[in-house]
């Protein structure tokens, strides 16, 4: 379980792999778009992962039905709001929501120009409304290759204020990091912090390059940095977040199981791992299930799970005064229910 005493912290889920069933559902009857299934449960194999999947871009394809469903503004905006409003409910305190403008526009045409906007607007409607402290990381999609990149970062850049860091996400495999050096130097000269999804299905040498061509400041998986030792510990010495997925990963057949996943070994490392539900609309989960059930199963003690939570707090995108803020907070909330209870 977290700590109650710390404040309850995801880094990595992207918003478009959390719309909700119910969402699915209505945005469909809304505007005439055809469903394999009428109801919530005659829904959900069609949308979330009922066993591992053969790869990871296996596992993207179930965001089909998912993204059919943003037909406009108004629908990317709910979707954002709404998962303002389950880290509420999930007791987040803070959370740092990702997103493709290029993936959420693609199956329908939109302006990712617009996918943007309204995003931003949702978050921003959902802070306001649920108290929920959200940054935004914007998303290159890999997989369309470098020119549509840009052009994804240039949508991007038209909310520069709204966004806190750029990730690299989808086909690790066929689109290397160092093809996008010069989209994350651009993100860096704006100021934006750095992530990286790398290491997830290809070696170490991925990680590298993230780190030494885009600069990333965290790495989204990182799984293969336990296949060199001199990896391992630049991770550590410059904390180097990791944000571990258990449950994505054992989905996509990136690691056989919980037992076989290495957030263990990056914590018995001294290296700043952190747990994080990536797509929990995908996979059936919260944040919570993955500190109860996923963590304890890869092997993680009591100990290590509490030094989690503080890793993650310590790998935000935040200024050491909002880390603190958040700190003060938490122990005003904590103080606040134990004088109830007495």
């Amino acid at each position: 379980m977290p700590d109650p005493n710390i404040p309850l912290v995801e880094l990595h889920r992207h918003l478009d792999g959390n719309i909700r069933l119910t969402t699915i559902l209505e945005l469909a009857r809304q505007h005439n778009i055809p469903l394999p299934a009428q109801d919530v449960e005659s829904l959900r194999p069609y949308v979330q992962v009922t066993d591992p999947q053969p790869g990871v871009m296996a596992f993207i394809s179930k965001f089909k039905l998912p993204l059919a469903v943003l037909v406009d503004g108004e629908a990317c905006r709910r979707v954002a709001y709404e998962n303002v409003g389950d880290a509420k409910r999930e007791g987040i305190d803070y959370i740092e929501l990702r997103f493709s403008p290029w993936f959420m526009a693609e199956k329908n045409q939109l302006d990712p120009f617009m996918v943007v906007e309204a995003v931003v607007d949702g978050i921003a409607t959902g802070v306001h409304d649920f108290g929920v402290k959200v940054n935004l990381i914007g998303i290159l999609s890999r997989t369309y290759g470098p020119d549509i990149a840009f052009k994804e970062l240039e949508a991007l850049l038209s909310q520069r204020g709204a966004i806190t860091a750029l990730d690299l996400a989808g086909d690790e495999a066929n689109f290397p990091a160092e093809w996008f050096t010069e989209h994350f130097r651009r993100a860096r000269d704006n100021g934006w912090h750095v992530t990286a999804h790398a290491g997830e299905i290809m070696g170490a040498d991925s990680i590298w390059h993230a780190l030494r061509d885009l600069e990333a400041e965290r790495i989204g998986h990182a799984l293969s940095a336990v296949q060199d030792p001199t990896l391992m510990d630049y991770l550590a010495d410059h904390r180097i977040g990791v944000e571990s997925s258990l449950t994505s990963n054992v989905q996509t057949s990136c690691v056989k199981d919980f037992g076989s996943h290495p957030i263990k070994t990056f914590l018995e490392h001294g290296i700043c791992a952190t747990i994080n539900t990536d797509d929990p609309g995908i996979s059936d989960i919260d944040l919570l299930n993955e500190y109860k059930i996923a963590a304890p199963q890869a092997g993680l003690t009591e100990q290590q799970i509490h030094q989690v939570q503080v890793n993650a707090l310590d790998a935000a995108f935040l200024s050491e005064e909002e880390k603190q803020a958040l700190r003060t907070a938490k122990k005003r909330e904590r103080g606040n229910k134990l004088d109830q209870s007495a």
